[in-house]
């Protein structure tokens, strides 16, 4: 399957943005899914996580109040919404795709599909 990460920008400190995670195949709607982020000269870490059904979901300590995973199955499509962004906020942030669970869902080794990424920069 194929993930199309899109809806990064730039935008001041306090501000929002909306990612969204487009699958190009139906299937996509009985995955798990996951946002990472990548600072410059940073490890890729974990955003958030949400199940197929979109049920279940997990934040990093770091999004959590502020951030918000959610899906639409009928278009394939899957969530961030990104609120009273911070200067440390800024990064490549990608999608991905799992077609199992995992207690593993914070690391980037459980997901099976990955998008291109798409970058969001946060001005102070």
């Amino acid at each position: 399957v194929q993930l199309q990460a899109s809806g990064g920008g730039l935008v001041q400190a306090g501000g929002s943005l909306r990612l969204s995670c487009a699958a190009s195949e139906r299937t996509f709607a009985t995955y798990h899914v996951g946002w990472f982020r990548q600072a410059p000269g940073k490890e890729r870490e974990f955003v958030a996580a949400i199940s197929w059904s979109g049920v279940v979901t997990h934040y990093a300590d770091s999004v959590k109040g502020r951030f918000t995973i959610s899906r639409d199955n009928a278009k394939n499509t899957v969530y961030l919404q990104m609120n009273s962004l911070k200067p440390e906020d800024t990064a490549i942030y990608y999608c991905s795709a799992a077609e199992t669970s995992s207690n593993y869902y914070t690391r980037a080794a459980a997901y099976d599909y990955w998008g291109q990424g798409t970058q969001v920069t946060v001005s102070s």
